[in-house]
């Protein structure tokens, strides 16, 4: 479906942990569907899925909202903006879920289920051995009064089961096709559980029933529990809760090393983690848009709201999309440097103080950071990069990397270079960079050495790193007496 009118789409997170990229890939597939369609009147609606007690925390919630606001993604319904079909958060619509149960019950579309844990293992079990389907076989379906009278007696708990129907489900995914599901694999399921709680089985199909959610745009892992979530809504239908039932997408699995499922547990599924590392919202989101979708056969760098014009969901592929940090770090990079200047230094200066810098908060010089932003623009990936890489210019020496040094120091006669290079850029312009160049191009030219070779050592005597921005640039932004200052600190170590 390429576009489509009166879209409501929904994004319905647990707050449980932290957020994960896979979790914001299908955040932002349903928003850009629906900011897409919005000339016809789309609406992307946020609500909080959170009857887990357990499991679940304000923190979380809290942490979700934050995210959302971060990744520059607004909700037309939802927590804090309200709407006609609130509340949002199904903490506060149990007395909804309660009420859509019962008429569930007294239609004949749910029934109570008396069977404990033991008699299900047990049953399941003998399934199995006799080579037929070990799902609920349907055990409590027809019980009669007098059953569940015997078992009210007995102190049974009982859970509440939907009554799936005897026929096949069909349907058609927008993003793989046709598909058709046997009944004998989709048996009754619970909807309630022994203590009353509603499971998200019933609350899920329930909120977009009364939300009138026309497409459910998910990850694959829930394809499996469509034809349940189908069949509910018909039941709904016919009850008059429902209007009509949503057109469903299963997005692609996102995967990560091995060719597993990207999981929560794993280190690069944090949302938290990129955010911390300085990727920005946009440089995320566009890597994230490829997970699945494609811009175009020769374009994978672009804005979002380049992405929301030609965002369709025919060109969503089924097939497994694999994480690559390297490539989600490299198209971040092109999103740095396409920014302005003054908003590039804007965005670094969290990684400028306290606790990213290792530097005291009167040592930064504002003038040396505007000077080298441009020059730092086209060198980092991630914006935390930024600290390492000009903490040579706020620090009363350059970091003492023992690495580095051997690396730059420890072959030929680095002692003997520094002192000729030393004498060369005393005597340079230093308002020009391309003077600095020379000297020390000279210099290596003396010892033999090509332009690469005789600016390492140079380099680990003023900045400490073996790599970093550009040399020249940096000594004139850092000054002549501070360079030349350390460069002398450097051979004294040398004579050491």
């Amino acid at each position: 479906m390429a576009n489509a009118t009166n879209v409501r789409v929904r994004f319905c997170p647990s707050p449980t942990g932290n957020p994960h990229v896979g979790l914001v890939r299908t955040a932002l597939f349903n928003w850009a569907f629906a900011r897409h369609n919005e000339g016809s009147g789309a609406q992307f609606v946020f609500r909080i899925e959170d009857t887990d007690a357990a499991r679940d925390s304000e923190e979380s919630y809290e942490q979700l909202l934050d995210s959302m606001r971060w990744l520059g993604f607004d909700w037309d319904e939802g927590p804090e903006v309200g709407g006609p079909h609130a509340p949002y958060r199904q903490s506060q619509r149990m007395d909804i879920y309660q009420d859509v149960a019962q008429k569930l019950r007294d239609g004949g579309y749910a029934y109570p289920c008396y069977c404990t844990t033991e008699e299900l293992d047990t049953r399941r079990e003998a399934a199995r051995a006799a080579g037929k389907p070990s799902g609920y076989d349907g055990h409590c379906r027809d019980l009669t009064a007098a059953q569940i009278e015997a078992y009210e007696a007995e102190g049974r708990k009982h859970i509440v089961r939907f009554r799936m129907p005897d026929e096949a489900t069909t349907f058609t995914d927008l993003v793989r096709g046709d598909i058709t599901v046997q009944a004998e694999n989709v048996t009754d399921y619970g909807i309630i559980r022994a203590n009353g709680a509603p499971l998200y089985t019933l609350v899920n199909p329930v909120d977009d029933a009364l939300m009138e959610i026309t497409h459910v745009l998910r990850g694959e892992d829930l394809l499996s529990s469509t034809p349940r979530q189908i069949a509910l809504y018909k039941a709904l239908i016919e009850l008059g809760i429902a209007k009509g039932i949503p057109e469903f997408g299963h997005l692609p699995y996102v995967m990560g090393e091995g060719n597993k499922k990207l999981s929560k547990r794993d280190p690069q599924a944090s949302l938290n983690l990129y955010r911390e590392r300085g990727f920005l919202p946009e440089g995320l989101l566009n890597y994230l848009s490829l997970l699945g979708w494609s811009f175009s056969a020769d374009q994978d760098v672009f804005s979002i709201s380049d992405m929301v014009a030609k965002f369709d969901l025919a060109d969503v592929n089924a097939n497994p999309a694999r994480f690559d940090l390297k490539k989600a770090e490299a198209i971040n990079a092109d999103h740095i440097r396409m920014l302005d200047v003054k908003t590039f230094a804007e965005a670094c200066e969290p990684w400028l103080k306290a606790p990213h810098a290792n530097w005291a908060p009167e040592a930064f010089d504002q003038a040396a950071w505007e000077a080298i932003a441009p020059h730092a623009q086209t060198r980092i990936k991630v914006l935390s990069e930024i600290t390492e890489n000009v903490d040579f210019l706020f620090l009363d020496a350059p970091v003492d990397d023992e690495a580095s040094w051997t690396k730059a120091m420890g072959k030929g006669d680095p002692a003997a270079l520094l002192t000729t290079a030393r004498a060369k850029l005393e005597a340079a312009d230093w308002t020009s960079p391309e003077s600095l160049k020379e000297a020390v191009l000279a210099a290596g030219e003396e010892h033999g050495l090509k332009l690469g070779k005789a600016q390492a050592p140079v380099r680990v005597a003023v900045t400490g790193r073996t790599v970093g921005l550009p040399l020249f640039e940096s000594l004139e932004i850092l000054g002549k007496e501070k360079s030349l200052s350390r460069i002398d600190a450097a051979l004294t170590k040398l004579a050491a």
